[in-house]
């Protein structure tokens, strides 16, 4: 076979994965990540008594998350406890880690395509290019450890059987349960009940996890696959990921509490909660394409958010018998957040998080309040189900289309 110059030149094919290890150093991610305060100090017992606590609370949740969600999936998820981990927060960023690896995997493998030179192993451009990605990516994944409760990771390959797994952040609930003085036992119920939902979504959805990573795929191809400046796009992707799909990620005071309701006034930076989100990663989308797939990822995204704290709204003192008080004080400490920690929210657009899911519970209470929960159910049937952004926003239209009776 005759061989031209434009063959010699050619970039080398790397795999989503090989070409996520060139353009992020994932040492340096998982050194920088590390940074993280360690939380409260334990005495060995503690630890001991507050790890097997979660993992009742975790367990005790089930049964409530099925009959308050109507979701008999729910029902065998007490059966599988491998799938529910209690760790610290070191623990919980490398597992994030890891789900990062795989979902900007295509991203990297786009951004290979444009600059093939960045793909020379050993050159300036990918030493430094990876350590300064790296670092910023483990920058942001130290802040965040520092600041969730717990987070249903279905993205995590490492997971049992692929199906994802439930984690609860000891450290942290230990130090907001007691910045709180609330009722232990019902505190840790009170956010395993939350989490809890998010796992039955993922179970009553199996196709939800492929749905995400294709939208993911191709917004990621679209940021980062064109001409221009690729540090400063991959930077921007990195710190906009979260936005998009880290909404299983649930932060102690950022995105509308578990059970805080769809709320009104203003958000943390003063814009009315009515007001729609400025998205700036869609800023720098620029097919048509990407726009479309960052559209469905926000509407997929906002409806598990909002499907969520309905079904927190619906925990009442039978379940948990200080939750008002759980709420009113969770709701306290969030309006308290000193200015740099206002600043990183902002520089994450977490604000723009809380917003889509408020938008997001919205849908729910009102298709449920139409419909009834059984037939709202049958969004998790299959991706045709999903409402689009219109639908979110107008959820009538998705009564109509799915021509559900009114109850």
């Amino acid at each position: 076979m005759e061989h031209t110059a434009a063959d010699a030149d050619a970039a080398p094919a790397f795999s989503p994965e090989e070409a996520s290890d060139l353009l992020i150093n994932w040492d340096v991610v998982a050194r920088t990540a590390a940074l993280a305060p360690a939380g409260p100090r334990l005495s060995s017992r503690e630890i001991a008594e507050e790890v097997s606590a979660l993992r009742e609370a975790a367990s005790a949740s089930v049964a409530h998350v099925h009959r308050l969600t109507g979701l008999d999936v729910a029902a065998g998820l007490g059966e599988r406890p491998e799938e529910t981990l209690v760790v610290d927060r070191a623990t919980w960023a490398a597992g994030n880690a890891r789900s990062f690896r795989t979902m900007l995997g295509p991203a990297m493998q786009a951004a290979l395509e444009s600059r093939p030179e960045l793909g020379r192993e050993g050159s300036n451009a990918q030493v430094f290019g990876s350590a300064i990605t790296g670092s910023e990516l483990g920058g942001m994944l130290a802040f965040l450890s520092a600041n969730v409760l717990g987070q249903f990771d279905p993205f995590d390959t490492s997971a049992p059987a692929g199906r994802g797994h439930l984690m609860l952040v000891a450290p942290t609930i230990a130090q907001v349960r007691r910045e709180l003085n609330v009722v232990p036992e019902d505190f840790r119920l009170w956010i395993c009940l939350h989490e809890q939902t998010h796992r039955v979504q993922f179970a009553a959805a199996p196709w939800l996890v492929d749905h995400l990573m294709e939208q993911i795929t191709v917004l990621s191809r679209s940021t980062l696959g064109g001409a221009g400046d690729l540090g400063e796009r991959l930077r921007e992707m990195i710190g906009r990921m979260k936005e998009a799909v880290g909404a299983s990620a649930e932060s102690t005071d950022d995105v509308g509490e578990p059970g805080s309701g769809t709320g009104s006034g203003t958000d943390v930076d003063g814009e009315p909660a009515s007001a729609p989100p400025r998205n700036r990663l869609i800023e720098a989308v620029a097919s048509a394409e990407g726009r479309e797939a960052f559209s469905r990822a926000t509407a997929t995204m906002s409806l598990l958010e909002g499907h969520a704290n309905h079904i927190m709204d619906a925990v009442d003192s039978s379940i948990v018998p200080s939750v008002k008080t759980i709420r009113r004080r969770f709701e306290r400490r969030g309006r308290n957040r000193g200015m740099l920690d206002r600043a990183i929210r902002r520089l994450l657009q977490l604000d723009v998080k809380a917003r889509q899911y408020r938008d997001g519970q919205r849908f729910v209470d009102h298709v449920v309040g139409a419909v009834g929960m059984e037939q709202f159910n049958r969004v998790w049937e299959s991706v045709e189900h999903l409402p689009s952004e219109t639908e979110l926003h107008d959820p009538d239209r998705w009564i109509a289309r799915m021509e559900l009776p009114r109850a």
